[in-house]
Parts: C-alpha cells; sequence; structure tokens
C-alpha cells in the first residue's frame, strides 16, 4: 500500500516522501510531531502483510530489535499495527547503501574496507550478545551515514522471511547466504559472519563470489563450489584480510570464527599486520585449503524444495560440473559466456561472424563426441562375453557390477523375475523423498522412530533390506527415520560469550540442572567460563560449569589484632604483607583505650598478600556529663501588660528558656512555642523539669511577645546537679 506526503499514521508521524522500496517493504521518510524529530518508517508491501503467520513473526523479531541500542545499529523506535497497515519506526540515516558505494567506486580500498568491516562486525557482535542473529547481512542492508558512520539496518526483519515468503528478492540476499541457510539447516551467529566475509569480499573486489542462472545455481555454489580467493580479483589484497575472509567463508560453521570479537580482533591486527600470519586456519578448513565440499543428496533435495527454479534442467547441469573443474575455470567459462552474450547483442557483422564460427565447431564436436561414443559401445559390447566367462581374461569376481547392470541382472547375470526388484538406497535421506523413491520401485515403506544424535531428524538413518538386495515387489520396508537428537547441543548455544549467571538460566530454561565448580586460571577473568561438560545433554541432565576464580593468589593468615594496642596490631600486619584498612573508635568499658575492640577482612583465616584488614579502637569508657534541672511555677496576667483595653485585644507570645555560655553568647531553648491568646488571660508558667543546656546552674524564663521580640516578663532559675 503507497503511502501518500502528508499522511499521519497513528496522528503522529507525517509522511513527508518515499525515499525506498525493497523486496518486502517500503521505506517512507516522516516526521515525528511528538518528539520533533526525522524518522523512517518502514512499511510492509501488502502481500506480507496479508499472512498473518508472517506478521505475527516480523512483529516479534522486529520486537527483539528494538532492544538493541548500538552506534553501529539502526535504532529501532516503535513496531506499529495500524488496520492493515504493519510498520517499523527507525532512526533516519541521511547516507547510502554500502551496495551503492561499492558500485559508486566499484570496488573500496583496503584499510577503508577493513574499517567498515569492522563497525558492521560491532553492530553485529551486539546484536549476538542479546541472542538476535540478523540472518540477512548484505550490503543492501548497510548504511553509511554522511559523516561515514555505519549502520546495520533491517533486524527482524531478515528473520522474519520463511521460505513462503521468498520473492524476487531472494536472489539478492542467496547471494550472501551460508551453507547451512542454504540448506535450511540451523543457522547461528556464525551465519551472520559468513555474510559479512561474502559482504568484505565483494567490498574489496566488486564482485560477489558466486554467481548462477537462479536462486538453486548461487545457493548450490555456497554449498559445494570452492571460493576463488580474492586476489585472483584484486592482486593488491594484503594476505592478513585475504585469510580473514576465507576463514568467515568457510562452507562448516566451526571452521570459522567463533564469534564476531574474534573476527573483529583479527581486522584491526590486519590494519597494522597487512601481511602478517595471524590468522588461526582449522585443521582441513576447506574455505582455507581451496578444496571443494561434496553435496549430499538431502542438501540438494531440500534446496529443491527452498529455492524453485525456472528450468529443472539447470538444477542437474549445475551440480554435474566435472570434479576437475575449478571455480575459477567455471567462473571464467562464464565470464565468457557472457562476453559473448554481449558480443551478439552488439550486433557487429565481426561478433556475428565469429559466433557462426563457434557454433560451426560446437556442432564439429558433437557429431566428434558422439562418434566416439558408438566406438566404445561397439568395442566394450564385444568385450562383454570376455568379462562373463567364467574363464575370462579378468575372472567374473574381479568385477563389481555397475549400477545399470544392477538394474537389468543379478550378480550371476540372471534376470530378475517380474515380481522382484532391486532394493533401493534410501539412506539419508528425507522420509518423504524416500517414501517417493521406494515406491518408484514398487515398495512400501514401514518407518519407525527413533532419537539419534548424528542423523538429522526428518531423515532415515536405517533400512532393512540393504541396497542393493533382491525383494519382492508390492513388499515392505522397514526404514528407521530420526527423531533428531534428544540432547540440548551446548556448542551452538556460544556459552562462551555470555556471563555465568545467563549460562545458567538459559541452560535451566531448557530443562537441565546446572553444577558450577571454580577452578584457578591464569588467563580467563575471575567469575567467567572456563569450559562446561558435556558438549551435549538430554532434558533432566546435568551440566557442569568449570568458573575461574583467576590467577593463583598467595594467601597468608589472618593475624589475631584484638586486644592489642594499635601500634602492635600495625606491626602485625606489616610482618604478614597486610595493610590496615578503614579504622574508626569507639568507647569500651572493657577494652583498654588504644587497644583493638575488633577485626573485619579474610576468609576462613586466610586472605590474599597484600590485602586490607580493618578495625575499630577502643576510645575508653564513655565519658558521662552532669545533668542540671529546674523548675517553675506561675501566672503571667497579660491585662497587666495591655491595660483597660486588654479583653478587646490579642498578642502573639511564646515561653523560652534563656542561658549564656561561659564567653557570654546568650543561648535558647523554646518551651513553649507561640500562640495567640487575649490580652485579659492568664499565662500559665508551669514547668517542672527544665534542663540546662551547657551545664550552667543560671538561667531564666522569658515571656515574649513574637511580632516586636520584646520580653514580656522573665523569671530567673536556679538548676541543681541530678544524678
Amino acid at each position: 500500500m503507497m503511502l501518500r506526503p502528508g499522511v499521519y499514521l497513528q496522528n503522529r508521524y507525517e509522511v513527508l516522501e518515499q525515499v525506498g522500496s525493497g523486496g518486502m517493504s517500503e521505506v517512507y521518510k516522516a516526521k515525528c510531531h511528538k518528539l520533533n524529530r526525522l524518522v523512517a518508517i518502514k512499511v510492509l508491501k501488502e502481500e506480507f502483510s496479508s499472512d498473518s503467520g508472517f506478521v505475527s513473526k516480523f512483529k516479534m523479531e522486529a520486537q527483539a530489535a528494538a532492544r538493541l541500542s548500538h552506534p553501529n545499529i539502526v535504532n529501532v523506535y516503535d513496531v506499529i499495527d495500524e488496520g492493515k497497515i504493519h510498520y517499523i519506526v527507525m532512526e533516519l540515516i541521511e547516507g547510502v547503501t554500502l551496495k551503492g558505494y561499492i558500485a559508486r567506486k566499484e570496488k573500496l580500498e583496503i584499510k577503508e574496507s577493513i574499517g567498515i568491516a569492522i563497525q558492521v562486525a560491532q553492530g553485529i557482535a551486539a546484536a549476538h550478545e542479546q541472542n538476535i542473529v540478523h540472518r540477512d547481512i548484505k550490503p543492501q542492508n548497510v548504511i553509511i551515514s554522511m559523516d561515514g558512520k555505519v549502520k546495520v539496518t533491517d533486524f527482524g526483519i531478515a528473520r522474519g522471511v520463511s521460505t513462503q515468503t521468498l520473492t524476487s528478492a531472494a536472489m539478492g540476499s542467496v547471494h550472501y547466504i551460508s551453507p547451512e541457510q542454504a540448506r535450511g539447516g540451523y543457522s547461528d551467529a556464525r551465519s551472520d559472519i559468513y555474510s559479512l566475509g561474502i559482504t568484505m569480499y565483494e567490498m574489496v573486489t566488486g564482485r560477489v563470489p558466486y554467481e548462477g542462472e537462479n536462486t538453486v545455481a548461487i545457493a548450490l555454489a555456497h554449498l559445494e563450489e570452492a571460493m576463488v580467493p580474492p586476489s585472483v580479483y584484486n592482486p593488491e589484497i594484503p594476505v592478513g584480510l585475504e585469510r580473514i575472509i576465507l576463514k568467515c567463508t568457510a562452507k562448516k560453521p566451526e571452521n570459522r570464527y567463533g564469534s564476531a570479537n574474534e573476527l573483529i580482533a583479527d581486522l584491526r591486527k590486519a590494519l597494522v599486520q597487512p601481511e602478517g600470519d595471524f590468522v588461526q586456519d582449522p585443521d582441513g578448513n576447506p574455505a582455507l585449503n581451496g578444496h571443494t565440499v561434496k553435496i549430499s543428496g538431502k542438501d540438494l533435495a531440500r534446496i529443491k524444495e527452498q529455492y524453485t527454479p525456472p528450468r529443472e534442467e539447470s538444477v542437474r547441469e549445475y551440480v554435474r560440473k566435472p570434479s576437475g573443474e575449478t571455480a575459477v575455470t567455471r567462473y571464467q567459462q562464464g565470464n565468457r559466456r557472457q562476453q559473448g552474450a554481449n558480443r551478439r547483442n552488439s550486433r557487429e557483422p565481426s561478433d556475428e561472424i565469429n559466433s557462426h564460427i563457434e557454433r560451426i565447431l560446437a556442432a564439429a564436436g558433437i557429431v566428434v563426441a558422439g562418434v566416439i561414443v558408438i566406438v566404445l559401445v561397439v568395442v566394450f559390447s564385444k568385450l562383454g562375453g570376455i568379462f562373463q566367462s567364467g574363464s575370462g581374461l579378468f575372472g567374473r569376481e574381479s568385477m563389481a557390477p555397475s549400477a545399470d547392470v544392477l538394474a537389468q541382472s543379478g550378480e550371476n547375470g540372471e534376470t530378475l523375475k517380474d515380481t522382484e526388484v532391486y532394493m533401493p538406497d534410501v539412506l539419508e535421506l528425507p522420509e518423504d523423498l524416500a517414501e517417493a523413491k521406494l515406491k518408484e520401485n514398487f515398495l512400501s515403506m514401514k518407518p519407525t522412530y527413533q532419537a539419534s544424535d548424528v542423523v538429522e531428524k526428518g531423515y532415515v538413518i536405517s533400512q532393512d533390506p540393504e541396497y542393493g538386495a533382491v525383494v519382492s515387489k508390492y513388499s515392505h520396508v522397514s526404514v528407521v527415520v530420526s527423531l533428531g537428537s534428544d540432547k540440548v547441543d551446548l556448542t551452538t548455544l556460544d556459552l562462551e560469550t555470555m556471563s555465568v549467571a545467563s549460562i545458567r538460566r538459559l541452560l535451566e530454561d531448557r530443562g537441565l540442572i546446572v553444577q558450577i565448580t571454580e577452578e584457578e586460571n591464569e588467563t580467563i577473568e575471575k567469575g567467567q567460563l572456563i569450559r562446561y561438560e558435556p558438549q551435549k545433554a538430554a532434558e533432566g541432565g546435568t551440566v557442569t560449569l568449570y568458573v575461574s576464580t583467576g590467577p593463583h593468589i598467595q594467601q597468608v593468615p589472618v593475624p589475631d589484632l584484638v586486644g592489642k594496642p594499635e601500634a602492635e596490631a600495625l606491626a602485625l600486619l606489616g610482618e604478614s604483607g597486610l595493610l590496615p584498612g578503614n579504622t574508626s573508635t569507639e568507647t569500651s568499658d572493657t577494652v583498654p583505650k588504644g587497644s583493638i575492640i575488633r577485626q573485619e577482612g579474610g576468609e576462613n583465616g586466610q586472605i590474599e598478600v597484600g590485602g586490607q584488614i580493618s578495625y575499630v579502637v577502643s576510645s575508653g569508657p564513655e565519658e558521662r556529663q552532669q545533668r542540671y534541672v529546674a523548675s517553675i511555677s506561675d501566672v503571667y496576667d497579660l491585662s497587666n501588660l495591655i491595660g483597660p483595653g486588654a479583653i478587646g485585644a490579642n498578642v502573639t507570645v511564646l515561653v523560652r528558656l534563656h542561658q549564656q555560655d561561659p564567653d557570654g553568647t546568650s543561648i535558647y531553648r523554646t518551651l513553649s512555642e507561640a500562640r495567640t491568646i487575649n490580652g485579659s488571660s492568664l499565662l500559665p508558667i508551669n514547668y517542672t523539669s527544665i534542663e540546662s543546656m551547657n551545664g550552667s546552674d543560671k538561667g531564666e524564663v522569658e515571656v515574649v511577645d513574637v511580632e516586636s521580640g520584646a520580653v514580656l516578663k522573665a523569671y530567673p532559675l536556679t538548676f541543681f546537679p541530678m544524678d
């Protein structure tokens, strides 16, 4: 749904203009009149807004992303439903996407690329610390502001996308997805690191490493093709940066950086040691040794389900590339095909002639290949009798039947009965594909289910009869299907980056019992996780967390200071290599003045060398001051002061005690607060226990006119000592 300028959302956000459009959303510049600031509003397109399941998941992930606050992450201010419109209110960044920036510069300078990668990795690290995985890191989701600040956007939107919501926009993301995302498997923080590695590759080369005719071809390339080292396209790339990129883009997650913080550390090293050998290569890392990774049948089946190609032939053609063909060769061939297409489009006569010659050569090649195949078929058919005879050149036992031979005859060359078939191989296939394959061979599947720590959920663990056995058509085949592991795989939870308290909550929420064991460790900070055992645990199982108490610290016995003079206590502390901590004084009737009443510090009678012991020093018995008390009982007649008109007059008075300090300074204490009384009233002056303020035995009680401050009447007092 297009929003026109001037439209108000929530009676707060005024739409100013449309500034962008993507596969799932349209972006508008708007003004928040409540906070008087410009914002970006990302509105879901109508085809997604009508999918309640997608909207629910989108909102949940966007709200989680709203918790993130980091200089390298675009802030999410709000997630709103307004009728059929679902949108996110975000920080407005004036700038350009990294994709557009690369397109403008063709490729970026090395230091510039590293600087951008560090900022992106810092944003990703902040999200990972909140257990939020982006799942769609790509240059289109990285914005470079006008002041050079790099920010990652679209947290929440990426994870909200499911296989049902893939559109043409998937072609843009599939260039950057990790192998585990391509096969539809579990993805975690290391998937973001892979996508960032592809993004870095594009920054320094100006191109993505994998291309294809459709999404399936590109997804398969991520799974099985060796990556062309970026230095092939840009020889200026230093060794350090190239090895970082190759480690980020390793096919297996365990061969990549374990966290974004590890990647940041190496990127910073690459700035100061461009040719340094600081990247640690896991043994057998396919991304770093250039090997091609073989794709399994189940991965191919899942990819076909996720990314439906325009034509099935392209998938088969892509999968069946010769194993000896390198990624560089395939790129060069693809580049030549593209150049040929460009020449045909230019319609220059010389190009058309060259194209005609190429077609002739291609046709001739096909004819020659056909002749060679015919000759080989004739030759091997002649030799077939030799292979099958018991006294032949090679002997029957030395020849293993091919799949084609198995389809037609038995081990001894006998033809199968019409009621028999060979048992197909359904191991490691998804349950539905295994059942379909058995039906194709006139067999039915009888599944049972069991947990497996090795085989993924929904895939075949074992079959009975075994592959290649002769079975009757329409018979039942017993197949054991994996229920997945009934254990929690702790290695996928990235526990090493979390606090011990967070780990405990996470594991206990998953039904595990947590036991903590403390160990000294010279390198790991006190209170941080050293390791955990086991790596997988079933619900109700116990996981032991080994927590660092820091480096070994030399302990000494705590000396007993109580009852000793302070000077002796200080000497004892010095002999033990300890320091005095907080000191204070208290009165004591039992401990002599200047001696220690009590001490604090150390546990179980031990304390580390250089530690502090706090103590309290006795100031001796409490000094008691003599109390002096006086009393007075009198009545003051106000009419004596006011005269004949006293009955119609009011006066505000207070009663106070007045004494003098030895230096002649007057001091006062209020005995009765100020009050207004009639001028004809009698004011009682009756106080039975007036305590001296300064220990003096003299003073006076004063009746004071509050308005004028004048003393109306003064009564002299004599104070007497009290026990």
